[in-house]
């Protein structure tokens, strides 16, 4: 188990989501995943109005519903990063997409312009040829990775994920 983490940040419809399941349908050849993906908005919903799982979770009461195929947790509080770790077990590598404010090693996911206040928290950034890199002063700390190359991305991750635990 290597634990190792990594986080994609970028403006909406950017591509973070489809980088990142072409990137884990590499690493699960050979890795245990987990995802967590960032809702700032707050509007995705996971439950159906009026099911038992919705209306235990109306009490505000932490919900676990539990399956032989799958485990679901309903929470109403805010966990943290740590929290998150422990509760998702073992696992080789993480893909977090948002959360930018977090201390992870990230790659910034740009199509068709970059926007540079992703500089300070972007360790690479990922176009595609939609991106003009030569309108933009990058720092020279930031990697620039292929969008469209999942497989240089993985090596990238490879040798640049954090350990969390």
């Amino acid at each position: 188990m290597k634990s190792l983490a990594v986080a994609f940040t970028g403006p909406s419809d950017s591509g973070k989501t489809t980088l990142i399941l072409k990137v884990a349908a590499l690493l699960k050849r050979d890795y245990t995943l987990a995802i967590v993906k960032n809702d700032p908005s707050d509007k995705a919903h996971f439950d159906v109005e009026g099911k038992d799982s919705w209306k235990f979770s109306q009490t505000g009461a932490e919900v676990v519903v539990t399956s032989p195929t799958r485990t679901t947790l309903f929470s109403k509080r805010h966990k943290t990063l740590d929290d998150i770790i422990a509760m998702l077990g073992n696992f080789d590598f993480l893909l977090v997409e948002g959360l930018k404010t977090l201390p992870l090693p990230r790659i910034a996911v740009f199509r068709g312009k970059l926007n540079e206040s992703y500089f300070d928290c972007s360790d690479a950034i990922a176009v595609d040829e939609t991106v003009n890199l030569n309108d933009y002063t990058l720092p020279s700390t930031i990697t620039i990775l292929d969008l469209n190359n999942p497989e240089q991305v993985v090596a990238w991750i490879m040798q640049n994920a954090k350990k969390v635990r």
